[in-house]
């Protein structure tokens, strides 16, 4: 009898290791779901730039990100309509940290002399030409600092995925 409330405890004891285990994962894999949906958002933006000879631009916040596209006529970006670009938000338990250059060209505007708050300007622009504002964005789980996922563009290169380590699955 002793032997199996031993059995009874162990089994316990390795299905609540199980279980707080996978609830972390779910926050990762969630993240891992959330990089590649901008991923292949980022590369559908990038060649419907070049087919449509438009130039469409990626705005990141803390909150999420918004696609939008230059209006030649009106010289300014526009919230781009199509429902495929539609702004998505990222969790709150996400970080996100956009690097690139600071002299990138900008596309301009009707009225350069307007308040540069006032002005939707993107953070990455994806060119009818093909090229692409070279930039890195990095995401973690704000509790984890060790896991840091990234996109990376060069400005002539297609966007790649990098991942913590060359091992892991993303």
């Amino acid at each position: 009898m002793i032997e199996i409330m031993v059995v009874l405890v162990l089994v316990g004891l390795l299905a609540s290791l199980a279980v707080v285990n996978l609830g972390g994962g779910s926050q990762q894999r969630e993240m891992t779901s959330k990089i590649r949906e901008l991923y292949v958002l980022m590369q559908t933006a990038s060649e419907q730039a070049i087919l449509n000879n438009e130039e469409l631009g990626l705005v990141i916040d803390e909150q999420g990100y918004r696609f939008v596209v230059y209006d030649e006529r009106e010289r300014e970006w526009k919230t781009e309509s199509e429902r495929l670009f539609q702004g998505r938000g990222f969790p709150e338990w996400m970080s996100v940290v956009l690097f690139s250059e600071g002299d990138i060209p900008r596309l301009a505007s009707r009225d350069d002399e307007d308040d540069e708050d006032t002005r939707l300007q993107p953070d990455i622009v994806f060119y009818s030409s093909g090229e692409t504002t070279p930039f890195e964005l990095e995401f973690q789980l704000t509790q984890s600092s060790d896991r840091v996922y990234s996109l990376v563009a060069d400005g002539l290169n297609e966007i790649e995925m990098k991942t913590p380590s060359d091992t892991d699955d993303f």
